[in-house]
């Protein structure tokens, strides 16, 4: 449909205006047109296309800050923040937990698979015994199927509870990191919480900073690197770019993605997306949720909950194979086949410590609560044993000095004190270069400057030059670098200061005081290399300070192009002076060191530092304590003849060894040998390595793990630290570090106090030592003396002194109380005495309940007192009745009729109250099991668990709640008239608290033993 309109206007006077303006006539059309229109496109929420629709990085920087409404130098405004903040925070949602996975594993998980199967066995036993294949089904035998499943349903509460407990104490102890960013905004640059970036903020990048958002780069230094290992995978160092490198947003270089960092120079960006809609958050949402992946102690936990599996499943076939091969033909009538499954069930509960893999969470758990309130964040809770274990510790030099960086010397040829050399010095600090555009030096020179000595107007000597161009420091090169002008007189020239043995060579001049220039011959460098051996020795950083006139300067090559100038001109500069700078360390240092060492941990020093620097702050804190030094040279001629004699290399040096000291450079490391490496590592307790690289520090690290059983600790805050952080077995790093650092680390000191290294240490030999006591605790009753029952029911023909129910019962009430309480005891005395624990396989380093020590004193010491004591009472109960010894031993089916002028259900009587005399005689006499497990070698007056620095109130507490259960098992009625529990003599209350105080003396006198003669047999049995 369309029509067409005239509109005409005209005067309808006929006298016209002398100066009047003429009418003009327009015509006036309009088309309407009937159409169906196309459906509205609705924006793909295909992650992967979301990412490929990028397009920010093909546009110019000025249309960046137009498509954004930002500004490069003011940034956003408060409003617009307001405004934009309502699009949620710059926080990457976790993938969706998948509860029905964590479910499975709490139900199924752990010992619980075995007691699924004595589930499974206990209900085909009840089919087994329906007519015509036996008697009607037992109440008892279903009412122990119903505990098994109590049993699952509580253990798997117990899991969920922990892990809830553990992820909300993670949860907390991570939100004490504060990831921030330095964003533009009304035109002043603020440090704000990452999350609060909003798309187009400015956002400036230093060195070492993580980037908070993904980031249009829009001014960069020429040095500019990132690290994209956390999105690529790929270590290598990706250049950044001003301009647009490839179509794929993924490979350009002119984009600063989230979650990676910048490893070397700074940048400016502009945010163009936060939180989900950035490409890691859509890449998180495509892979789903994170793998799972067993940590070293889950691995340990895995690998011996297999062995006790298999024990418990080889020892109940091999009761069941004895029942239906000889007791069912050679003694009819003495066990039906359900009781005989049901008493076989027995194994697997025996041999099962449930509260183990509760304790290990909750342990963990109390133990990363105590280091937060330290100031020591875990980010994964397994670290903490790990770390308890380790043997080397390699320190960064940064982490034992203050960074005061104090000027003590000055050495330099030059009269105009007020020019050159303090130019020199502070030509980059900032670190900092728009767009390779000269701007002003920053006020950061006048810090570097405020030499008193010197007597320089510091403020008007930074406003006399502008800086073209910067290469900042980087571990890497050793040395800083700036093209400067001066006001005045237009002259232009590269000034570089950094290490004198790397600069050196690149100097061909010198200039003396006077103000002329010579040739820097072989006297010249002799003199100053010795000077500076004389600086280093006393603990100084020495610097060189050059320079170079350069006025035929073209500020507008690009930023690659212009770093490569750079690096081709640096030949033929003229030194101007030497500056000595010392930096103390910190007076917590020394102290620290000497408690990790007399802790049996070997303490090494890597640096980028100066050779005789390293050494002497080495010898301030303590890592260096010999006079005599080795070098490479010892170390060749030292593997020689280990190689001529065919000798076996040593990877540790033996404990009765004398202490030897070595210093070695990066350039050594380069050069060693493996043979050399089994020197070092089986030699040397004292090691400094100096000058080296972010590569070799790495070597370092995995040449010492690769050499026997050594668990690396690395410390480190910088950029060039983070390889080895994430090489070593535990990193540490500084809450004040690059976030580089931190996120590499499983460690951080947000207090940056190295005294906590000390503390953590000793909370990781807590848990495992606590762990131990856990499982000396319940092998003696849980799983000795409960198996010896149903050992000596099919072996000796005797009658089960105690039931399945009971030994369920006590595996998961009574040992679970009571050895949660062992989880809350405090370090003993001499725990940083000890040397770290042995882990000769370092991906299932054996756990406690397999070493020697522990089964014997276990079984052999603690199960030969607990378990006569409970047999003793349970035939004291029967000769009481009359029932002598061989009354009830080797009687099989005797008792099926009558025995001894007794009825059947007389002798039944006896039998549940012997089996529940049984069962309170392995409760109380767990009392004295207990006490004793608290210390390995001091005695339990000295650590009373109710006063003084070893109080635990949680023990006496378990130890009531523990004999309120065994009240609740025994008179409960329910459970009497289904489980056949019944009261017993009160003197059978009381004698088991005589088997108690027995086995604590007994322990008591072993540990007098250890004291006294501990070179002798027990010592060296003794756990």
């Amino acid at each position: 449909m369309s029509f067409q309109k005239t509109n005409s206007r005209g005067s309808t006077s006929g006298n016209v205006p002398r100066y009047g303006i003429q009418i003009g006539y327009r015509t006036l059309s309009i088309r309407l047109e009937e159409r169906q229109l196309p459906a509205k496109h609705k924006p793909s929420t295909d992650p992967a296309d979301a990412i490929a629709s990028i397009d920010v990085h093909l546009i110019t920087p000025e249309d960046i800050y137009t498509r954004y409404s930002t500004h490069p130098d003011l940034g956003l405004e408060s409003v617009a923040v307001q405004r934009r903040s309502k699009d949620g925070k710059n926080v990457i949602s976790p993938p969706p937990t998948q509860y029905w996975k964590k479910a499975l594993n709490y139900v199924f998980g752990g010992f619980n698979f075995l007691m699924w199967v004595a589930f499974i066995l206990t209900i085909a036993s009840t089919f087994l015994s329906y007519k015509p294949l036996g008697q009607p089904p037992e109440v008892f035998v279903l009412g122990v199927a119903v505990l098994l499943i109590l049993v699952i349903v509580v253990s798997a509460t117990f899991y969920a509870v922990v892990d809830w407990n553990s992820s909300r104490v993670m949860k907390s102890i991570k939100s004490l990191i504060a990831h921030d960013a330095c964003v533009v905004r009304d035109g002043k640059q603020q440090i704000i919480n990452a999350s609060d970036i909003v798309i187009g903020d400015v956002v400036i990048l230093n060195h070492g900073d993580r980037v908070p958002a993904d980031l249009r780069i829009v001014q960069a230094s020429s040095d500019l690197r990132f690290d994209r290992s956390l999105l690529t995978g790929e270590s290598d160092m990706v250049p950044g770019a001003l301009d647009a490198t490839s179509d794929n947003a993924l490979e350009t270089r002119n984009l600063a993605l989230t979650s990676t960092f910048v490893v070397q120079g700074t940048c400016t960006g502009v945010a163009f997306a936060t939180g989900d809609r950035t490409v890691m958050g859509r890449l998180v949402s495509l892979s789903g949720e994170k793998k799972f992946k067993l940590t070293t102690i889950q691995k340990e936990i895995w690998f011996f909950t297999k062995i006790i599996s298999a024990l418990a499943l080889f020892f109940f076939c091999l009761s069941l194979l004895l029942y239906g091969v000889w007791l069912r033909s050679s003694f009819p009538g003495y066990d039906t086949t359900s009781t005989a499954i049901v008493n076989s069930i027995g194994c697997l509960t025996a041999f099962v410590p449930q509260g183990l893999p509760v304790c290990v969470a909750l342990s963990l758990s109390v133990v990363a609560r105590r280091m937060a309130k330290r100031h020591v964040l875990v980010k994964n809770l397994a670290t903490i044993e790990t770390l308890g274990s380790g043997k080397m510790m390699v320190e960064n030099i940064a982490f034992l000095n203050n960074s005061l960086n104090l000027f003590t010397k000055l050495h330099d040829f030059v009269t105009r004190r007020n020019s050159i050399l303090p130019r020199c010095l502070g030509q980059s600090k900032s670190g900092m270069s728009r767009a390779i555009q000269p701007t002003p030096p920053s006020s950061g020179f006048t810090e570097m400057l405020s030499i008193p000595s010197l007597g320089i107007n510091t403020e008007t000597l930074a406003q006399s030059w502008i800086k073209q161009f910067e290469i900042p420091f980087n571990s890497r090169n050793k040395w800083a670098l700036a093209v400067v002008t001066e006001k005045g007189s237009g002259s232009t020239w590269m000034l570089i200061k950094g290490a004198p043995d790397i600069l050196f060579p690149s100097c061909s001049s010198v200039m003396r005081s006077n103000g002329s220039v010579i040739p820097f011959g072989n006297n010249e460098r002799r003199s100053l290399s010795a000077l500076q051996d004389e600086w280093s020795s006393q603990g100084q950083r020495v610097i060189a300070l050059c320079r170079k006139p350069f006025d035929g300067f073209k500020p507008g090559l690009p930023p690659n192009d212009m770093e490569d100038l750079m690096y081709s001109e640096m030949q033929d500069m003229t030194l101007v002076g030497l500056v000595g700078i010392r930096d103390p360390p910190r007076e917590d240092v020394p102290a620290a060191i000497a408690v990790i060492r007399r802790a049996g941990v070997r303490v090494f020093m890597v640096t980028g530092d100066f050779k005789l620097t390293a050494v002497a702050i080495a010898r301030q804190v303590g890592i260096i304590s010999q006079q005599q030094i080795d070098t490479i040279l010892d170390v060749r001629v030292a593997s020689s003849e280990k190689v001529s004699r065919g000798s076996r290399h040593v990877i540790k040096p033996a404990e009765d060894d004398p202490i030897h000291a070595l210093v070695l450079t990066g350039e050594d490391v380069s050069s060693l040998t493996p043979a050399e490496w089994d020197v070092i590592v089986g030699s040397y307790t004292e090691i400094v390595f100096a000058r080296t690289t972010p590569e070799q520090k790495m070597k370092i690290v995995e040449e010492i793990k690769y050499r026997g059983d050594n668990t690396v600790a690395v410390t480190g805050d910088g950029v060039n630290d983070a390889p080895a952080l994430k090489a070593a077995d535990i990193g540490v790093a500084m809450g004040a570090g690059s976030d580089v650092a931190k996120e590499a680390a499983a460690l951080i000191l947000l207090k940056n106090d190295f005294a906590s290294i000390p503390v953590a240490i000793e909370m990781g030999r807590l848990v495992f030592d606590n762990l131990k006591k856990v499982t000396l605790y319940l092998m003696p009753a849980g799983s000795y003396t409960e198996f010896m029952a149903v050992l000596s029911n099919v072996l000796l023909g005797m009658q089960l002194p105690m039931t399945t129910y009971q030994q369920v019962a006590f595996c998961i009430t009574n040992d679970v109380v009571m050895s949660v309480s062992l989880m809350y005891e405090k370090a003993e005395a001499d725990l940083m005495l000890r040397k770290p624990r042995q882990c000769e396989d370092r991906s299932l380093g054996r756990l406690a309940p397999i070493r020697p020590s522990l089964p014997g004193e276990s079984s052999l010491f603690i199960g030969l007192m607990l378990w006569p004591s409970a047999m003793g009472m349970w035939f004291l109960y029967m000769h009481q009745q009359g029932l002598g010894f061989y009354d009830v031993i080797l009687v099989f089916n005797k008792w099926q009729d009558g025995w001894q002028g007794y009825s059947i259900d007389q002798l039944t009587d006896f039998v549940h109250v012997g089996t529940c005399i049984y069962y309170v005689t392995l409760v109380i006499g767990q009392y004295g099991s207990l006490l004793s497990v608290r210390n390995r070698r001091v005695s339990t007056v000295q650590s009373s668990p109710l006063w003084g620095p070893r109080r635990n109130l949680i023990v006496p507490c378990s130890m009531a709640a523990t004999a309120v259960i065994a009240v609740i098992n025994l008179y409960g009625p329910g459970l009497q008239r289904v489980f056949d529990t019944t009261p017993i003599p009160g003197m059978f209350w009381g004698l088991p608290f005589c088997f108690a105080l027995g086995i604590l003396v007994m322990d008591e006198l072993r540990k007098l033993v250890v004291r006294t003669w501990p070179k002798s047999v027990i010592a060296w049995l003794a756990w």
